[in-house]
C-alpha cells in the first residue's frame, strides 16, 4: 500500500514532495484576514482643537478614521507634491477660516495642536459639543 499510494501522489503532484506538515503554534496562529483593518493609534482626540500645518484654518476634531477613507477622486484632488500618505489618521474637523467654516478632513501628519485660546465659531459644534473648562466636551 504504501509505495503505490507515493507513486499515485508523485504522478498527480508533478513529482513533488508533499510539503512538511505544520507545527502546532503555525496551527494556531489567527489567519490573515482580508478586509482586516490596520490598527492605528490616533494622535489627536475628539473635541481637541488643531490647525494645519501648511493652510491658515483651525478647526474640533469630530470624528476620526485609522486610515484614509474619503474618495480617490478627492485623495487624487491633492497636489502630488503634497498629497500625504494614506496610510495614516485623518481627522473629520468643524474647520473655519478668516472667511468661512466648512467641514475639513485632514491627515495626521498635516495637524498640530492649535494653542489659541479663542472659541471655534463653526455653528455645527454646539450640535455635538459643550464648551467646558476642559475644552469641547461630547454632549451625553
Amino acid at each position: 500500500h504504501g509505495p503505490n499510494i507515493m507513486k499515485r501522489f508523485m504522478r498527480l503532484f508533478g513529482g513533488k514532495k508533499p510539503e512538511p506538515t505544520q507545527t502546532v503554534s503555525e496551527k494556531l496562529a489567527p489567519p490573515e484576514l482580508p478586509n482586516a483593518i490596520p490598527m492605528r493609534q490616533a494622535k489627536y482626540q475628539i473635541g481637541q482643537v488643531l490647525k494645519h500645518r501648511l493652510f491658515d484654518f483651525r478647526g474640533v476634531v469630530f470624528d476620526v478614521d485609522p486610515v484614509f477613507a474619503n474618495t480617490d477622486e478627492w485623495y487624487e484632488s491633492i497636489p502630488e507634491e503634497v498629497r500625504p500618505s494614506k496610510d495614516q489618521p485623518y481627522y473629520h474637523l468643524f474647520a473655519e477660516n478668516e472667511r468661512t467654516h466648512y467641514v475639513a478632513y485632514v491627515s495626521e501628519q498635516n495637524l498640530v495642536p492649535d494653542e489659541d485660546d479663542t472659541r471655534v465659531s463653526h455653528p455645527d459644534i454646539a450640535k455635538m459639543f459643550e464648551l467646558t473648562d476642559q475644552g469641547y466636551v461630547l454632549k451625553s
